[in-house]
């Protein structure tokens, strides 16, 4: 059977700057554990908190530029790029541009607050 998402549901972003998180799949939008998918619109200059999240997270930058901080050091992720983070694996998400970032991320199993451990 097909389930249709008409609309995501808004999640309440951390981080210094305003940003959108759009979930169409996952815990609060569909009660789906297994995987969750989401939209974000970060403005520009946002940063959130560290984590380390027990699921992996696939993120493609639709827009702008995502900053990717892990321990091992900083990667910029462009439009049209994609970018992994495993779980266990502490990382920090910005938006360092003054454009902003519009990305998705899917996460692996669904995100949920008590799975993300932020700092």
């Amino acid at each position: 059977m097909v389930q249709l998402v008409t609309q995501p549901f808004v999640i309440r972003p951390e981080g210094n700057k305003p940003k959108l998180i759009e979930e169409f799949v996952g815990n609060v939008a569909t009660g789906t554990r297994e995987v969750s998918i989401a939209r974000m619109k970060a403005a520009g200059g946002w940063l959130e908190p560290g984590q380390t999240p027990r699921f992996d997270e696939y993120t493609l930058v639709l827009a702008g530029t995502l900053r990717v901080e892990t321990r091992e050091g900083i990667t910029d992720v462009q439009a049209n790029q994609a970018v992994i983070t495993r779980a266990g694996q502490w990382v920090r998400y910005s938006a360092p541009e003054a454009e902003g970032a519009e990305y998705v991320a899917v996460c692996l199993p669904a995100f949920h607050p008590d799975t993300v451990h932020r700092d």
